[in-house]
């Protein structure tokens, strides 16, 4: 029972820190690997926010995720809108940004464990002999309504149907007066909101460290490319199979292991399945 509970709210975090991830790219074909860097960067605003400021906990979230959403559309603007189309190009630039962003917190000063963020409430039930904390219970239920609320926004809001008519086919989107530098600058600043909101609801498991920048990345793109590029429904069974194996790992052999095992998925699905278990890319490829 204990792997149970605690492999699905694994799998809830983690498909939690890769939807923006998928979001983006599934909508605008852009890999946006400056994703890690926002996700703490969000974590370390609303710590300054409450530390330094004294804002309210409630107020400091709100300012850090709109701040993320802002730097995704701004990291659009400037940036990624210049090599948009050349595919090396858009995964060399959003790294570099990615990359001074989590350097240059760690040069402003982010460094050792000191750095946490309150948990939203205290204490903890009982499930069937198993003890869950609030702020776990708070994951799941967030989780849940995130991808309630995506599906209900891309299928019954103008917005939402213009990005499906991009990420379906973006020519014929832009004849019928689609604007897709438009499109993207939104999916990025939707794709980095999430990446607020998970950071500002994860992190409290834990401290705001820069080297966690990079692992988020790094899971946001096991669980993508396994699920399949660009698939959300692949996105939730990537991040089952992932969050299971690391729950598995965790308990027969140790929790040093849970980066390897994502690494290992990587590879074993580009040798079996590169288009990924719910992708659709390369699939002609794969049947020659």
């Amino acid at each position: 029972m204990d792997i149970l509970v605690y492999g699905t709210i694994n799998s809830i975090i983690l498909a939690l820190m890769s939807l923006g991830f998928t979001l983006v790219y599934s909508i605008s074909r852009l890999p946006n690997f400056a994703h890690g860097a926002l996700y703490i960067a969000t974590g370390y605003t609303v710590w300054m926010l409450l530390n330094s400021l004294e804002l309210s906990y409630p107020l400091a979230i709100l300012i850090g995720i709109l701040g993320t959403a802002a730097s995704g559309a701004l990291i659009y603007r400037f940036a990624l809108i210049r090599v948009r189309g050349m595919e090396i190009s858009e995964v060399i630039a959003s790294y570099a940004i990615g990359l001074a962003i989590i350097e240059g917190l760690r040069w402003g000063g982010l460094r050792g464990s000191t750095f946490t963020l309150p948990s939203f409430m205290s204490g903890s039930i009982t499930f069937f002999d198993v003890s869950i904390d609030y702020q776990r219970l708070i994951i799941m239920v967030t989780g849940f309504a995130v991808f309630v609320m995506l599906y209900l926004f891309t299928r019954f809001t103008k917005t939402g149907l213009a990005f499906r008519g991009i990420a379906q086919d973006e020519r014929a989107s832009m004849m019928l007066g689609i604007d897709s530098d438009f499109t993207a600058i939104l999916s990025l600043a939707i794709g980095s909101g999430l990446a607020g909101l998970s950071a500002v609801i994860l992190l409290p498991l834990g401290n705001i460290v820069v080297e966690t920048g990079y692992n988020v990345l790094i899971f946001s793109i096991a669980v993508s490319i396994i699920g399949g590029l660009g698939s959300w429904s692949g996105v939730v069974v990537a991040s089952f199979i992932i969050g299971f194996a690391q729950i598995l790992t965790e308990v027969f052999l140790s929790s040093h292991y849970q980066m390897v095992v994502a690494l290992l998925a990587i590879i074993v699905t580009l040798l079996i399945k590169p288009s990924g278990i719910m992708g659709k890319q390369k699939e002609l490829e794969e049947r020659v």
